[in-house]
């Protein structure tokens, strides 16, 4: 499960929010004088610079007013409630960006080991491919081929694949030479890669 990321606004900003929420509540009423610089820092444990950044932005959206000589107070709770929701629509979107942000580096992740896994199956089957050039590959000779000799047929030239073997009715020729003679019906093994296969199983069958 996705962990909820939170997005962390400056201190004086989360005291200007938290003020903003006071007065949409009704705890500071329209025209309400708020508490001074000096005590909103005790009460939120900041320092009084950091206590006129959160007023004056509240000032600045007309959720307070600053009356010079008299302190600051309450203006507009609607406003206060509109600042509330925009903070609310930028975490919003804050946190998308960063989860959208988190699942790019996880898919990453996640097509990283994917290609991995991809290569180690690519590098094993050529390493298998490559122990098992001498694993005999066994071909049948198809009814209708025209019986010949292993050298008539030209056989390593034309498949590139070695005969190691040819099974003729219940009797097996063990490394036959160039006069061993292919009829309809031979077991043929031959050794070789996997297009050599192919070609013996053309050449024989065709």
């Amino acid at each position: 499960m996705t962990e909820k990321i939170q997005f962390v606004q400056p201190k004086y900003q989360q005291i200007a929010l938290e003020l903003a929420k006071r007065i949409s509540d009704g705890r500071y009423a329209e025209g309400e004088k708020l508490h001074a610089r000096s005590t909103i820092a005790t009460n939120f444990h900041v320092s009084p610079e950091t206590a006129r950044k959160a007023i004056i932005v509240l000032g600045d959206i007309g959720v307070v007013t600053v009356k010079h000589g008299s302190g600051f107070f309450v203006a507009s709770s609607a406003k206060a409630k509109e600042f509330i929701e925009q903070y609310q629509d930028v975490e919003s979107i804050e946190n998308v960006k960063r989860e959208i942000h988190e699942s790019a580096k996880r898919q990453q992740a996640e097509s990283q080991h994917f290609l991995g896994l991809l290569n180690s199956l690519v590098e094993q089957t050529q390493r298998y491919n490559e122990d098992n050039k001498l694993q005999p590959y066994e071909v049948v000779v198809k009814e209708g081929f025209a019986a010949s000799t292993v050298s008539d047929l030209n056989f390593w030239h034309n498949t590139g694949a070695t005969i190691v073997a040819i099974k003729h009715q219940n009797k097996m020729i063990v490394s036959p030479g160039p006069l061993a003679v292919i009829e309809p019906g031979d077991f043929v093994y031959v050794v070789g890669d996997e297009l050599a296969y192919q070609r013996v199983a053309n050449f024989l069958t065709a």
